[in-house]
């Protein structure tokens, strides 16, 4: 299952963990709701999800999130495969989908996973560096998230890994140096999102000593900009960037400190279209200006946002910087993360996937 789904989230906050994180408040994270799921509030909760008009079918996964599936103890994953096998059996969904610890699957598992109709496993692995792990409280390994997918692309599994940026301890090499050992380990997906200190964790008692500094909104966008032309051009496609909000989450309060922004994969992507829209105006401008009349920019309908900026920033920076008019269109036929620019019969394009990182 490549392309992304259509999901029906089943939060599970924190069920199955051996111990908190030093980030971990589930609660704001993934919603107030515990585990302890009934059959009845199954049902009404995948169905609300589920019989939603929506204009074109996609494969459809309910997907486990907010805890260690693997974790909770097998009467209680049994009883939760069960009640969402029933959509699979019945034709409504395509696949389910489990998130867990990297030291927490072995073959028993799998053969549990696999017979309830399981497709992918995300692993919450945050950092490939030790020293970051043990700071940040996750009590497992490098090495365990090599051998957990590993394992789970033996047996065929989709695997997700799940990455943060700005852990306690970490830097902006050390940074780097996770996603390229991510990319090494060739996962189906990655998640990505900057640390956050909220209310009631041990990173909050951190930051309050003055022994924790969060990344800012400059650093966190620059950190996942990196990483996002990392992995795509390893043809890894990132599917999450940032936080999903919460009411929880949005409460006064909740959010202590770090780079929030509800909408932070629109920063991330319009400061690499922005960074294209520069070269590809630098290059076409080179040696004097090609001719008379604006630069004119095109891009995936579905870009035209990224391209813009937020509040139309890019479009005035452009506009600042290259001190001629701007144009933009779209062009149907362009793929996504794509810019041309025209100008006096010349074109020139740019990628995601090809500017330098």
């Amino acid at each position: 299952m490549t392309a992304k789904p259509f999901i029906v989230p089943i939060f599970l906050t924190r069920a199955g963990c051996p111990h908190r994180c030093a980030f971990c408040n589930a609660g704001k994270i993934a919603g107030g709701r515990t585990g302890d799921w009934t059959e009845e509030e199954f049902r009404k909760e995948v169905e609300t999800h589920l019989f939603r008009p929506r204009r074109r079918r996609t494969a459809r996964q309910i997907a486990f999130y907010g805890g260690n599936f693997t974790g909770i103890e097998k009467t209680g994953q049994m009883r939760l495969l069960r009640y969402a096998k029933q959509y699979l059996d019945r034709g409504l969904v395509d696949s389910l989908r489990v998130s867990t610890r990297p030291d927490y699957i072995d073959d028993h598992v799998l053969e549990i996973l696999r017979a309830h109709g399981v497709e992918t496993v995300e692993i919450g692995a945050q950092s490939m560096d030790d020293e970051v792990l043990e700071k940040s409280l996750r009590g497992h390994t490098s090495a365990d998230v090599q051998r957990a997918v590993a394992r789970l692309k033996s047996a065929g599994f989709e695997t997700s890994i799940h990455l943060m940026a700005g852990l306690p301890g970490d830097s902006p090499a050390g940074f780097r140096r996770t996603v390229e050992a991510v990319i090494e380990l060739r996962p189906d997906t990655v998640r990505l999102h900057p640390t956050l200190v909220f209310e009631d964790t041990a990173l909050a008692e951190l930051y309050q000593l003055g022994e924790y500094t969060p990344l800012s909104m400059e650093e966190a966008v620059e950190l996942c900009k990196y990483a996002l032309v990392r992995f795509t051009k390893a043809n890894i496609p990132v599917i999450r960037l940032g936080l999903q909000t919460t009411e929880e989450m949005a409460a006064a309060g909740s959010v202590l400190a770090g780079p929030y922004h509800p909408a932070f994969r629109s920063l991330v992507e319009g400061a690499l279209f922005c960074e294209m829209a520069f070269d590809l105006a630098s290059v076409m401008t080179k040696g004097g200006r090609p001719a008379k009349g604006p630069l004119t920019f095109l891009m995936s309908p579905k870009d035209v946002s990224s391209f813009l900026g937020l509040r139309r920033g890019n479009l005035t920076k452009l506009k600042e910087r290259c001190g001629r008019e701007i144009a933009y269109g779209t062009d149907s036929l362009m793929p996504r993360g794509a810019l041309a620019v025209k100008c006096g019969g010349k074109t020139l394009e740019r990628r995601i996937d090809n500017l330098p990182g």
